[in-house]
């Protein structure tokens, strides 16, 4: 498994700790803020084969009390047989 598509997004709203499982061709910081936005409620989930919608940036989403954005690939399970 070598290209990992699945990341954990975790942050803060109004200092209540919060996460998340995402699946995404492409992670970033830019994208980890846009897809916390989304979870906490303000930013609308974009609908494959629409056009695209105006992204949330770390400004617009510290406005509505998002912080403390961070993310990180998941960890691929190895099962040994005991």
């Amino acid at each position: 498994m070598s290209n990992v598509d699945i990341y954990v997004i975790e942050y803060r709203i109004y200092g209540e700790p919060r996460s998340f499982i995402i699946r995404s061709k492409l992670m970033n910081n830019a994208e980890a803020w846009q897809w916390a936005s989304c979870d906490a409620g303000i930013a609308p989930i974009p609908k494959p084969g629409r056009p695209p919608l105006k992204r949330f940036t770390k400004p617009m989403a510290e406005k509505f009390g998002i912080t403390d954005v961070k993310w990180r690939e998941t960890s691929a399970v190895t099962w040994e047989e005991v």
